[in-house]
């Protein structure tokens, strides 16, 4: 396959119990186009070909964080990929030290939305990008380059994450976009507010959900009970 080679680890799905429903999950990995070798997991959505939505982890943690996510939606019937970032997790460092860099990471996501292209159980025309902090970053990053992907869920987005701008994405990006943070983090309640305009034409499609004394990113779980279910309420209506 160009670009990316599958690899199975768990040729049996593991269930695992979510929201009163079973939910299948299998161990994955894939290559990126520069090399490295990234861990996922997959979770099965249900009746197949199924929507799905990649999960991409804040920088220095990994795909755990997005656990509850992944397991809601698929029990909801929209499969989910989450995947570790290149040093992070169970996936392999970078070759180099420019493919370390935060910004070789969006090589990362288009890794994972085309190996979600080579299965038959995805329905390949509705698939969306989640992302918390870098993470954010990178999916929006992605998804803006890749006309295919229908929407995407932003956690405390930045417009300038380590060199990882996200200006021009922004405004190449007109579908569905979520945009999520919390009041006190302020350059992040700062990007919602400039994404949001109502005087960009690009703003049409997005929405936006300002939460208090919630964190950051994927921590917020942790601090809203709802806002896991708005993700997820957000993809159903979008994909």
């Amino acid at each position: 396959m160009k670009g990316a080679v599958v690899a199975l680890l768990a040729v049996s799905a593991i269930a695992v119990m979510g929201l009163g429903a079973q939910v299948r999950t299998q161990r994955v990995t894939f290559r990126t186009v520069d090399g490295v070798l990234l861990s996922g997991s997959f979770y099965e959505g249900s009746p197949k070909p199924s929507p799905a939505v990649i999960l991409v982890h804040m920088l220095t943690r990994n795909r755990r964080d997005w656990e509850p996510v992944a397991s809601r939606l698929a029990s909801e019937g929209v499969a989910a990929l989450t995947v570790d970032l290149r040093g992070h997790g169970e996936s392999t460092p970078a070759p180099t030290e420019e493919g370390a860099s935060p910004a070789a990471m969006v090589r990362d996501v288009a890794a994972a939305r085309q190996f979600l292209g080579a299965r038959p159980d995805v329905a390949h025309d509705q698939i969306g990008i989640a992302g918390g902090s870098l993470g954010a970053n990178l999916a929006l990053i992605a998804a803006a380059a890749d006309p295919s992907i229908r929407a995407v869920a932003l956690l405390s987005p930045t417009l300038d994450y380590r060199g990882v701008r996200i200006e021009q994405a922004a405004r190449k990006f007109t579908r569905p976009m979520l945009l999520v943070a919390s009041r006190e983090d302020a350059y992040a309640w700062r990007t919602l507010r400039e994404l949001t305009n109502p005087k960009l034409k690009e703003s049409i499609n997005r929405e936006s959900l300002l939460l208090d004394q919630a964190g950051h990113g994927t921590g917020m779980f942790a601090r809203n009970s709802s806002l896991i279910q708005a993700i997820v309420d957000f993809f159903r209506r979008t994909l």
